[in-house]
């Protein structure tokens, strides 16, 4: 076996057709990052759930900054147990045939870029696996500048790391005793946080409500649709404050003639200006259809 094998990666991310790191990881855009930290975390979710990707949110952590959003790409790491034989071999080819230095939790920061995220399954050890402190997590907001952790397991030096700028961190818990007894078998390899699998390059939206990691295929388009329900509401919080609409036309599937209210709005207002780079073509198209064929009644979820 070999660490962040770029082989291994680029066969576990095949749908992904953009841009990749020299290690073979999805780089998604700096523009959908910039996106998605607007976005809210159940906009995000509801694409993915659409697209059948049902086990990708985990909410049981606690949060160094639970009112701080954090976006970036995920670089991923996965412990297990400590079993001597397994340990020594592993330890010793990281030093010996891949110049890693120091232990394996060191080695993965070690790997970190502007914007990157480390995804830690721990195995949800705590006592003796704390996966970074004080050093590593200013190591770590040196490295991203906005990036930031999220550990199925646990860290120390709590006290210290909430004063650190520019990262956050989402654990399960904290503990004075430092990482021990734990062998990594994997970097960027697929990675489980609870009830959630994260894959290298996964986009890792974490918010107050918990962490969804975003398959980077799936990025744009869950920016784009959550920007088009965002702007849609906003429209239909002013058409219902102005008493112009009833809550039954802004919740069903609108006509044709709100759509057109909708367009000319979207172009005139100040309010709308950053959602002007969305296209409405297909929405529009199918209302026209919708009140060809007759309204089936549904509610816009």
């Amino acid at each position: 076996m070999k660490y962040d094998n770029p082989e291994d990666i680029i066969q576990l991310t095949p749908l992904w057709q953009g841009e990749r790191f020299a290690n073979g990881r999805p780089r998604v855009s700096d523009d959908v990052l910039r996106r998605m930290a607007k976005i809210t975390l159940e906009e995000a979710w509801g694409t993915l759930w659409n697209h059948g990707y049902a086990f990708q949110f985990e909410g049981d952590l606690k949060i160094v900054h639970p009112n701080q959003v954090m976006v970036g790409r995920a670089v991923t790491s996965v412990l297990v147990p400590k079993r001597p034989d397994l340990h020594e071999t592993l330890l010793s080819y990281g030093h010996q045939q891949e110049d890693r230095k120091g232990f394996f939790n060191q080695w993965v920061i070690d790997t970190l870029q502007e914007d990157d995220i480390v995804v830690v399954d721990l195995f949800d050890k705590v006592h003796q696996g704390t996966f970074v402190g004080g050093n590593l997590s200013t190591a770590i907001a040196s490295k991203t500048k906005r990036g930031g952790a999220v550990i199925w397991g646990g860290i120390r030096d709590n006290q210290q790391i909430v004063e650190i700028e520019g990262i956050n961190v989402f654990y399960r818990g904290s503990d004075p005793t430092a990482i021990a007894d734990v062998t990594m078998v994997g970097i960027n390899t697929p990675c489980r946080i609870g009830k959630a699998i994260c894959l290298p390059g996964d986009v890792v939206l974490g918010t107050p409500s918990g962490v969804l990691f975003i398959p980077p295929h799936l990025a744009e388009l869950t920016v784009v649709q959550a920007e088009k329900s965002q702007v849609r509401d906003i429209f239909g919080f002013v058409r219902l404050r102005e008493d112009i609409y009833t809550t039954a036309q802004i919740d069903s599937p609108w006509t044709v003639s709100i759509w057109n209210d909708f367009t000319a709005w979207l172009d005139s207002t100040q309010e709308s200006a950053e959602y002007r780079h969305l296209t409405w073509d297909q929405e529009l198209e199918h209302a026209k259809r919708t009140e060809t064929e007759g309204n089936s009644g549904q509610v816009r979820l």
